[in-house]
């Protein structure tokens, strides 16, 4: 008997992660369709992003590393939907794309990994924390000017066990991805979100598609978040308006109840010693303009080389 063609092929990064985010998505669309499991198929790209590992992606060339190859396959029509971690794409997308849809937001604060201790206040003077994220580095100079911070880069379990070895004493990650992976237990402490702000779009999984395709738009509208979705539009448009790349420390959560919509962006300095902070309310359907008006406030009070 001749295998059926899936109805969707879903290209997504081959990290544990990203498969797990991939699996997520395809998982809610064959319950909320009723499909069979072959239905979904998961295509693994590799991203150039993934080839790097020396050097931090702000040295070359941004966040989109992690997204381009998977995005010229969508483009070329190999594959239908592609699925990110939502803090991993740029704030412009290629010429043809859009974010489709979100699954529901997990939680979105940074976790702290340590080798021995609770707490950031354990850390002794000089240990050297490892990250790649220079939002992650600037909060943490704001917070402990002491710190050594180093570059760390790799999947989850790469940099847990960097810690492990003893390379360093410490990392941040998320904690979704922590929770998602089932490892969440590695955690020391996690890090409230009014001394340390996350990333945007930190804890959401993008899902990207073609532009008017109707039938990935229909097979989504079933079940796609839309609260999470508002979110992110505020905060990505945050982040537009600040040119916002791995160059800049830049963090921002917005968090959505009812009809209402309450933000909190941060601009840093490189060494955390400078930050320029703003907020903004109002109604979900005004998002997108609350996050602009947001960023263009922050830009206007932001001497230049805050923003590099």
């Amino acid at each position: 008997m001749m295998q059926s063609l899936p109805k969707l092929r879903i290209g997504t990064r081959g990290s544990p992660l990203a498969l797990w985010q991939a699996n997520a998505v395809r998982d809610a669309l064959l319950a909320a369709h009723r499909w069979a499991p072959d239905a979904v198929a998961i295509e693994v790209i590799r991203t150039t992003g993934d080839t790097i590992t020396d050097r931090a992606l702000s040295e070359a060339g941004g966040k989109g590393l992690f997204t381009l190859e998977i995005e010229d396959a969508l483009l070329e029509g190999r594959i239908d939907l592609a699925v990110h971690s939502a803090k991993d794409m740029a704030t412009v997308l290629p010429d043809g794309l859009h974010i489709a849809g979100y699954l529901p937001r997990a939680d979105v604060r940074d976790a702290l990994i340590l080798r021995e201790g609770s707490s950031l206040a354990d850390l002794p003077e000089g240990a050297r924390v490892g990250t790649a994220s220079l939002r992650r580095e600037a909060q943490l100079r704001r917070l402990r000017p002491d710190l050594t911070v180093g570059l760390l880069r790799g999947n989850v379990h790469t940099r847990l066990a960097r810690v492990a070895e003893g390379l360093f004493d410490g990392t941040l990650l998320a904690l979704a991805g922590l929770t998602r992976l089932g490892l969440e237990d590695k955690a020391a402490s996690i890090l409230d979100t009014d001394a340390f702000l996350p990333a945007v779009g930190q804890g959401a999984v993008a899902i990207e598609g073609r532009v008017n395709d109707d039938h990935c738009a229909a097979a989504l509208a079933l079940m796609t978040d839309a609260a999470t979705g508002v979110a992110v539009t505020l905060e990505r448009a945050f982040l537009a308006e600040l040119d916002g790349s791995c160059r800049t420390p830049i963090a921002g959560l917005a968090t959505v109840e009812g009809g209402r919509i309450a933000f909190r962006g941060l601009l840093l300095s490189n060494d955390g010693r400078e930050a320029i902070e703003t907020t903004r309310e109002g109604d979900v359907a005004d998002a997108a303009q609350l996050g602009a008006d947001a960023g263009r406030e922050v830009r206007g009070r932001a001497p230049a080389h805050m923003l590099v």
